[in-house]
């Protein structure tokens, strides 16, 4: 433990040079052998997509894989999570790289020859199944770098830890799930790696592009619910009751005015977002009651609570102006996502090695989410964003993730196993 603390202090004070293993004709050459290979597990996933904590065969052929490798498995980790630890052949510092593992409950709507067809229950609804967000492309990309960095076992100076993680898009409703499970169950505690790297397929950059920022880079996500109580009568006589339906539209537009009229986006951006209503079941009978589920984005703690009292009062005022009543829960995902800055001004160069300074993307600050920052906000860590539009199309306006019309162009498979393993090399190289 006392060698991997001073490797990892030494890492952090020590310029990166090129590993000794990285020579470019031998770099590309062992990701070239495994381009083919990481395209046909991306597609075998991308057919048989699985929802949060039901990633078993997901979970069970990536097993098999790292088992194949000669690595020791430990699974059922959050469920359905593993990692595998690989040991180098001399002392230095301790990486972990993760992947995640989990689909969405979206019908897809792309034309590929290994389209999903999966169907699954989600919040008592039949609903298609997809990688919609690319993480199938994550666990492909992490099996091919678990396999050039065995073949370079010998060599390493340090260890690496392979993560692959169940439940990012978050558990079921009343389950435990995801990075923070992973944590509170020991993975940290028990492994000790000294860095943390995560890697994510965007739609926002084209492919050849790989996106990175020191700091902030995702937004804290929390969940809201909305419950709306009105008083059921007859569709034709609707002064006989209270109608939720008519209040829970009113608050819907007004919750606009949280971040329009509210909230100084000039400084940070924010979102509040509606993304599903459901009351009533008969087209003639005014209900009871409407519930509304939504989103919130932030970027900071007092910004948060601020806008919590903001869609509080909205919420209490508006139904309370139609004669009905209102009630507000508000429920916290995953934290800001935050890079480490010296570890990101270290390995900045890695990955301008891959793919060109000049295709190197200082990112904006993006108002998705992502728990790796359970992971990071206890080990410093680093995440970054390949390109995956197709060259020809406008990242812009190409579908976005989560869209059903998501698609990635395969050669991001490619440069993001490049990407992982460089960074990868160069931070154990540096700590030797």
């Amino acid at each position: 433990m006392l060698v991997r603390v001073c490797a990892a202090v030494l890492a952090a004070l020590v310029p990166v040079v090129p590993a000794a293993a990285l020579e470019p004709a031998s770099f590309e050459s062992r990701a070239g052998a495994l381009d083919a290979k990481v395209v046909a597990w991306r597609r075998d996933f991308h057919q048989h997509p699985e929802l949060g904590n039901r990633e078993v065969r997901t979970a069970g052929v990536v097993a098999e894989h790292l088992r194949k490798l000669g690595l020791e498995v430990e699974t059922g980790i959050a469920h359905t999570g593993l990692v595998a630890l690989l040991e180098g052949g001399r002392p230095g510092p301790r990486i972990a790289l993760r992947a995640d593992m989990d689909a969405l409950p979206v019908t897809e709507r792309v034309d590929l020859p290994f389209a999903s067809k999966a169907t699954t229950e989600f919040r008592g609804e039949k609903v298609g199944v997809m990688h919609a967000c690319g993480h199938d492309a994550h666990v492909a990309i992490l099996m091919g770098a678990a396999e050039a960095l065995v073949a370079m076992k010998d060599e390493l100076p340090g260890s690496v830890l392979f993560v692959f993680q169940p439940a990012e898009e978050g558990p079921p409703e009343g389950e435990e799930g995801g990075a923070a499970m992973m944590v509170k169950e020991g993975v940290i505690e028990k492994y000790e790696p000294d860095a943390f790297l995560g890697l994510h397929v965007f739609s926002t950059l084209s492919a050849g592009k790989i996106g990175i920022r020191s700091g902030p880079i995702m937004a804290e996500s929390d969940s809201f619910k909305v419950l709306v109580t009105g008083r059921q009568t007859h569709g034709s006589r609707p002064w006989g009751g209270v109608d939720p339906v008519v209040a829970a539209a009113q608050i819907v537009t007004a919750l606009q005015t949280v971040v329009s009229r509210e909230t100084d986006i000039a400084r940070l951006p924010a979102v509040v977002s509606v993304g599903a209503i459901k009351g009533g079941i008969r087209y003639n009978i005014i209900p009871d009651t409407v519930e509304m589920i939504g989103t919130i984005r932030t970027f900071e703690t007092a910004q948060r609570d601020a806008i919590y009292a903001d869609v509080s009062r909205i919420v209490e005022h508006t139904a309370k102006a139609a004669g009905a009543t209102a009630t507000v829960e508000f429920k916290q995902h995953t934290p800001v996502t935050a890079n480490d800055p010296a570890l990101t001004a270290r390995l900045r160069p890695s990955l301008e090695a891959v793919v060109g300074k000049e295709n190197i993307v200082d990112m904006p600050l993006v108002t998705g989410a992502e728990d790796f920052a359970e992971f990071s906000n206890r080990v410093p860590g680093m995440y970054f964003i390949v390109g995956a539009t197709a060259p020809g199309l406008d990242p812009e306006t190409a579908p976005s993730n989560h869209s059903p019309e998501f698609r990635i162009d395969e050669s991001s498979l490619g440069i993001g196993l490049r990407a992982m393993l460089r960074t990868t090399l160069d931070y154990l190289e540096a700590g030797r």
